[in-house]
């Protein structure tokens, strides 16, 4: 266990608020639960998630060391898109978390692939996220690639470095994009008080760079292509917001009581390219829009009749 002393140095800040933006590595929902456990006092005294702190409490919290955990494999099918001896791609259905973290450690596509693979998988990013080059959400379906061992691991990692990993993405948007195609060049970081959330800041951020295009418009929504210069997590989503079109069901950016029923997050990873780390030759994967995807684009064609 790491103990911490930590003053505050504002007024009418919530404790569970200001636990979360200390710089103890801990997000708002386990300084909740530290609290209700009793392992946070203020002036050495029990204390309460909605408590208001005054500048110069002296808060003390317990933080317990992480428990160590090890992917385990499960028998959960996959679509392979493409495989060989040194990667494969991966077409991910929406709802599916990429690797194991907290509250999630079941039932994510490392498992799966930890069946499929075995020991074949590289090991640059440790026991939970084996073979993994780069994420795509939870919620967002669609293509990514997985290395089996550290050379491709390595030769792809610098491809997306170098931005020359292809990634273009479809996605229906809220509102009317007017311009038929734009870019947004903006940097991204964690939000300063939810540490789930991204945003677009100059502190503590990298710089992100999405295209997009217009692929048609419907009543209230836009069909876009996004291809990504960077990767930075959240990405399309934030830079849409940003721009007051977030994707359509996006839990988090998104626009609250849509008209439009759908079924969640509306984002594909539709195309990945890159050069084989071990050939050299250029691949390039297309995965079709999922049935998800385009009952949404049929519902709202009818609509915009």
């Amino acid at each position: 266990m790491t103990e911490h002393e930590l003053v505050c140095a504002e007024n009418a800040v919530r404790l569970d608020k200001f636990l979360a933006t200390a710089d103890i590595g801990i997000s708002r929902s386990m300084a909740v639960t530290l609290i209700e456990s009793g392992q946070v006092s203020v002036n050495e005294k029990p204390c309460d998630k909605k408590q208001k702190l005054s500048v110069g409490d002296r808060v003390a919290v317990t933080v317990p060391d992480p428990v160590p955990y090890e992917a385990k494999a499960e028998n959960i099918p996959l679509e392979i898109v493409y495989e060989d001896s040194d990667l494969l791609v991966v077409n991910k259905p929406k709802g599916m978390v990429v690797h194991p973290a907290a509250g999630n450690y079941e039932g994510t596509l490392v498992n799966a692939l930890l069946w499929h693979c075995g020991d074949s998988l590289s090991g640059i990013n440790g026991v939970l996220r084996p073979g993994i080059v780069h994420r795509i959400d939870k919620d967002t379906s669609g293509l990514l690639i997985v290395a089996k061992n550290d050379a491709s691991h390595t030769a792809l990692a610098a491809q997306i470095k170098a931005h020359s990993f292809t990634r273009e993405y479809e996605a229906v948007v809220f509102g009317t994009v007017k311009d038929d195609r734009g870019t947004v060049d903006a940097p991204i970081g964690r939000h300063p008080v939810d540490r789930k959330r991204m945003c677009i800041t100059p502190k503590n951020s990298k710089n992100a760079v999405t295209h997009y295009e217009v692929i048609a418009r419907y009543k209230g929504y836009t069909h876009i292509r996004c291809v990504l210069e960077t990767g930075r997590t959240h990405q399309i989503r934030v830079h849409m917001a940003s721009l007051g079109h977030p994707v359509a069901g996006d839990p988090v950016y998104g626009v609250k009581n849509e008209r439009v029923g759908f079924p969640g997050q509306c984002l594909h990873a539709r195309k990945i390219g890159f050069i084989h780390p071990s050939t050299g030759a250029y691949l390039e994967f297309q995965s079709d829009l999922p049935p998800y995807f385009q009952e949404f684009l049929r519902k709202l064609e009818n609509i915009s009749k």
